[in-house]
């Protein structure tokens, strides 16, 4: 493949609700360009971009796919991005490294979730964003409900550049705006220009939309725009290009990836509309002090680009693929990862068309490539010239929110589980594994079931373990509520010597975690050298409650009397001695169970307040306060018990549309309410004999 300079290069992320066709949008340009021979189809598991033995026996994308192409001079790297929320990591992967992000929505379903997402990360990274009405071949198509809903949403920004027009609910041809021209496709997606129809009324307003736009962006464009002069096609298209690039216009356009109606549009809209990576490419990154730098897009910079994605096969290897921000980065040089300090060997550079491989001798500023082998690089990282070492800002993924407990086929494989898992978080960031120490547990966190079914299936086919899931457990606590005095009297006799050992314990409750001991020992009825051994015997202890066996908090532990035999006394007589007062004393103390409450903040539409806090109510929750957040949801924070939470992800997306999101954090321990106890003691003796 041939090297670009920045100003040649377009870096465009495709993103927006599974089922709008994305990845059809991507064979369809990748066909029309002649960057591939056949139009590959989802159904068919033959497109370029979703080539993972997961995307095609699910037939949608779970991970980001980068396909370069050129389009007359200019090249364009093409970022495919999953559109199921599960998979998010993939589209945050992929509006990263672009400059533009195109948006794909269904003529047929309209605007939804996926698109406003799409939109909002866009529009937060401050990438340029277009719409592509997607499926106009379909029945039930309708390009002008899905444009007014646009407008609805994202303001007046939204601007048509090409429009159909429709008769008896089938397109006959497509109007491009900017240039006044008609065209109609043939069965093979061919244009040919045809007569201008009679739409007067609606082209009028559409094109006087364009040249509103287009005056907004320049003050000589404006008052030529108020004097009733007509702008010239050259003038149209640097005002809707620089209106894209500074966010004031967003363009539309439409057609069909499926019969490649207005895929060439797309594709001269994508080279004349979008900013190239010179224009829009360069980043604010932070030197070793952690002061701002500006890195521009060029090759005459020193290098600096960064990690965006990374693949971890056990076969294949390691491949992480980058952006060259500045300078060019070849085998020549040993860049240094300003996340560790140490310089990195490169394995080969590449270029990557979905899952085939180009070799490169380096890959130039504003471009997209891979290189195999990075040892200690992951995903996020900066490499850079060792004479400018910067960083740049790591991408904030969306946290994990539905947590399973791994329970392995064969025995043993724990080990496996652990070595994969490892792997797989390289890849994908939003994931996070757990040896949970308390509850004897793996525990698998995802942003949802698809996304948890996936690790799986990859740890099964990627790394031959094979796992079923299960709800994981709950770290309950034990405390008491009553104080008592008991003694504990440990007394044996057998040939030599005995085993004496007798104590006196207050046990009471107090407000803190750790068992708290103190002696108030007249007289000598115990000797000192003996109290270790009684506080010993009592932290021990307090790992195994007496109701479930779970950890004992909030215990105070007070010595106060009891007796020694000056030849049978021993450390271990006491520590026995300390163990039976505990016991004696924990079963007339009153114990009770402690749940474990979190913190909880949701994120949910105006709409979806009433029925989110009925929610939380039903899990027992306890609703603090409501405030409105920065992205136009409402924050609602309650406290509630995490063991009601387990399912809580699914049912928020399913409530909102996949719009609402939460955070979890862990506050304190509370009573458990008198009711359930009986149920968590009964798990609690499966547990224990299970194990």
């Amino acid at each position: 493949m041939r090297q670009y300079l920045a100003g040649k290069i377009r870096n465009v992320a495709i993103a927006g609700h599974g089922s709008s066709g994305k990845t059809s949008l991507a064979e369809a340009l990748l066909y029309k360009a002649g960057a591939t021979d056949r139009l590959g189809k989802v159904p068919d598991g033959n497109t370029v971009c979703d080539f993972d033995p997961e995307e095609i026996k699910r037939k949608v994308s779970v991970s980001s796919a980068v396909a370069p192409f050129s389009w007359g001079s200019v090249k364009i790297n093409l970022i495919d991005t999953p559109g199921l929320f599960d998979f998010a990591a993939g589209m945050y992967e992929g509006v990263r490294a672009a400059e533009s992000v195109l948006i794909a929505v269904s003529a047929r379903s309209g605007l939804n979730v996926g698109a406003e997402k799409a939109y909002k990360l866009a529009d937060q990274m401050g990438k340029s964003k277009m719409f592509f009405v997607n499926k106009m071949d379909t029945e039930n198509a309708d390009f002008y409900k899905v444009l007014e809903e646009l407008k609805g949403a994202f303001g007046p920004s939204v601007c048509p550049l090409v429009v159909p027009v429709v008769e008896d609910h089938k397109v006959q041809c497509y109007i491009n705006l900017v240039d006044n021209k008609a065209y109609k496709y043939n069965a093979k997606g061919e244009p040919s220009e045809v007569a201008m129809p009679d739409i007067e009324h609606r082209f009028e307003g559409l094109t006087a939309a364009i040249s509103e736009a287009v005056a907004e962006t320049d003050e000589e464009l404006f008052e030529k725009f108020f004097s009733g002069e007509q702008f010239t096609r050259d003038e149209i298209l640097k005002g809707i290009h620089d209106g894209v690039h500074n966010g004031t216009i967003t363009p539309v356009l439409c057609g069909s990836a499926a019969t490649l109606e207005g895929v060439d549009m797309l594709l001269d809209a994508l080279v004349d509309h979008l900013p190239s990576a010179w224009e829009a490419g360069a980043e604010t990154a932070e030197d070793k002090d952690g002061s701002p730098v500006e890195v521009a897009c060029t090759d005459e910079a020193p290098l600096a680009a960064y990690i965006f994605k990374t693949v971890a096969d056990p076969f294949v290897g390691k491949l992480s693929y980058f952006k060259v921000v500045a300078g060019k980065l070849s085998n020549e040089v040993a860049p240094v990862n300003s996340r560790t300090g140490e310089p990195e060997r490169l394995g080969k550079l590449i270029y990557m068309t979905g899952k085939k491989q180009e070799d490169t001798a380096f890959i130039t500023a504003g471009d997209i490539g891979a290189v195999t082998k990075l040892s200690s690089a992951i995903t996020g990282d900066t490499l850079c010239d060792p004479k400018r070492v910067v960083s740049f800002a790591r991408m904030n993924f969306p946290e994990a929110c539905l947590s399973m407990a791994v329970k392995v086929k064969n025995k043993g494989d724990e080990g496996k589980v652990a070595q994969g898992m490892v792997r797989l978080m390289e890849e994908d960031p939003t994931i996070k594994f757990e040896q949970n120490a308390e509850t004897h547990q793996q525990v698998i966190s995802g942003l949802g079931e698809q996304h948890i079914d996936v690790i799986v299936s990859k740890l099964k086919t990627k790394f031959g373990v094979d796992i079923d899931l299960t709800k994981p457990r709950v770290p309950y606590r034990e405390t008491i509520r009553k104080a008592v005095k008991v003694q504990g009297k440990h007394k044996k006799q057998s040939g030599g010597h005995g085993q004496y050992g007798d104590v006196w314990v207050e046990f009471s409750p107090y407000d803190g975690e750790e068992l708290l001991f103190e002696e108030n020992v007249f007289g000598g009825s115990v000797p000192r050298n003996f109290f270790p051994a009684v506080e010993k015997g009592l932290q021990d202890c307090v790992k195994h409650g007496v109701l479930a066996g779970y950890p004992v908090v909030g215990l105070k532990a007070v010595l106060v009397d009891g007796s020694y035999h000056p030849v049978d006394s021993s450390e271990m007589a006491f520590k026995t001695a300390a163990s039976l007062a505990y016991k004696a004393g924990m079963a007339q103390a009153s114990p009770a169970l402690l749940e474990p409450i979190g913190n909880l903040k949701v994120y949910v539409p105006d709409s979806n307040t009433g029925d989110m806090i009925s929610e939380l109510n039903k899990r027992r929750g306890r609703v603090l306060g409501m405030n409105p957040a920065d992205d136009g949801l409402q924050m609602i924070e309650g406290e509630v018990p995490m063991s009601e939470m387990g399912d809580f992800a699914t049912v928020l997306r399913s409530t909102t549309q996949g719009r609402g999101y939460f955070t979890l954090a862990f506050e304190r321990y509370e009573l458990l309410p008198p009711q359930l106890e009986a149920a968590v003691i009964e798990e609690a003796k499966k547990m224990n004999e299970e194990e």
